[in-house]
């Protein structure tokens, strides 16, 4: 059943957009920034549990965002029990305060099941955006697998990015009046960022293009992949460098400590291994236009390096985004350090096998998907029609 429209007068819609982490930071930025230059039509209300602290502060900075209400519950080492409990105590009373007429949630963190149900516990219509992901296992990825699947079942209004998503949703029985194709915001985000007049003089850049050296860039953080799927990582990182003599390999290391323990042995004062602290957005999109190929098990990387016409190899064994593997743009390698290296190595030394990738199309959006999301917001709050759908990019 549909939420029932809510009639707010002519007063702005009053939006509170939960996140907490830098992936949701960065989706939901240009969604925010739309609202606050339509102050006759919303008033966004930004509440961040800081679930991650440094790497959300980062983005917060980027797109000159400052919360209104900063839970701050990141703790040494918490457990997912800790990050939820602190999240929903915290959300209770900010909710109570602010009675929004609608609660904006982005994708799979436990910020974002928090906040929904939080939301649902205060009556407050949920509009999931980035809604229908699935891998159909329960614990990969865990645990957003089942944070994305009961935020679905909370939610009034849901987001698809890609027709796939879409479809997942409709499969589980929610309504198709109740869910709307819009394309993904970090598209939105992406298209903001790399059309700002601003440079980046890292000096890692300057020595690729100085030595003339194929970078791969790499990134691995997930939690099914700690501990030994790392190593294997690890390894398959340490043979690339040793096999091709052209290449550079750069690493930002995620501020997990499960992460940088295995990470950090391993690779620091490896030839031509660069490893980073967390850089910043706007420092990910130059390393993604200047790399020659990426390594990642982040879902929002293998959305957006295949902008850049950047070839992705997905370092997991299943991926909710299968849109990419089948437009050719990612190729699900796993964890196995026999089979990165082998996937790897086709794409450097077979000049026809990196073109078929690089110049498949980017299937995740247009970068229109905030423009939409507010007009389902308008037509909730019955004062629009629904938006054309995301048609592909």
């Amino acid at each position: 059943m549909m939420p029932k429209k809510i009639m707010v007068s002519n007063e702005p819609i009053k939006t509170a957009v939960i996140f907490g982490t830098r992936p949701e930071a960065i989706k939901l930025a240009p969604l925010i920034r739309r609202m606050i230059d339509k102050p006759d039509r919303f008033q966004p209300i930004t509440i961040v549990t800081a679930q991650h602290r440094e790497m959300l502060d980062q983005v917060l900075e980027l797109f000159s965002i400052k919360p209104d209400h900063d839970l701050s519950i990141l703790r040494p080492r918490q457990t997912l029990a800790e990050i939820t409990v602190s999240a929903i105590s915290g959300l209770d009373s900010v909710l109570s305060k602010e009675k929004p007429d609608f609660v904006v949630v982005q994708g799979d963190t436990t910020t974002t099941f928090a906040g929904a149900l939080s939301a649902f516990y205060h009556k407050i219509p949920v509009a999931h955006v980035e809604a229908g992901l699935r891998t159909q296992d329960k614990s990969n990825p865990f645990p957003e697998e089942i944070n994305r699947r009961m935020t679905s079942v909370i939610a009034d209004a849901h987001c698809a990015p890609t027709e796939k998503a879409f479809q997942n949703l409709l499969a589980e029985g929610i309504g198709r009046d109740r869910i709307w194709l819009t394309g993904n915001t970090v598209i939105d985000a992406l298209k903001d960022v790399s059309g700002w007049n601003r440079k980046c003089d890292h000096p890692v850049l300057k020595r690729v293009a100085a030595e003339k050296l194929r970078m791969l860039f790499v990134t691995s953080h997930r939690r099914e992949n700690q501990g030994q799927p790392q190593e294997e990582i690890c390894c398959a990182l340490i043979e690339l460098v040793k096999t091709f003599r052209d290449i550079l390999v750069v690493f930002p290391v995620h501020l997990s400590p499960a992460v940088r323990d295995t990470v950090l042995p391993r690779l620091q004062g490896q030839d031509r291994i660069v490893l980073l602290e967390p850089i910043d957005y706007l420092e990910t999109i130059h390393f993604m236009k200047n790399s020659y190929l990426v390594l990642t098990d982040s879902g929002g990387i293998q959305e957006e390096a295949p902008g850049f016409g950047k070839p992705v190899l997905v370092l997991r064994t299943t991926t909710e985004r299968p849109e990419g593997i089948l437009a050719g743009t990612a190729r699900l390698v796993g964890t196995n350090a026999t089979q990165i290296v082998e996937e790897a190595s086709n794409l450097l030394c077979r000049p026809a096998s990196y073109r078929k990738m690089s110049h498949a199309t980017n299937p995740y959006g247009d970068g229109r998907a905030s423009e939409r999301i507010l007009q389902v917001l308008e037509h909730l709050a019955g004062r629009a029609a629904g938006p054309e759908p995301f048609t592909g990019a």
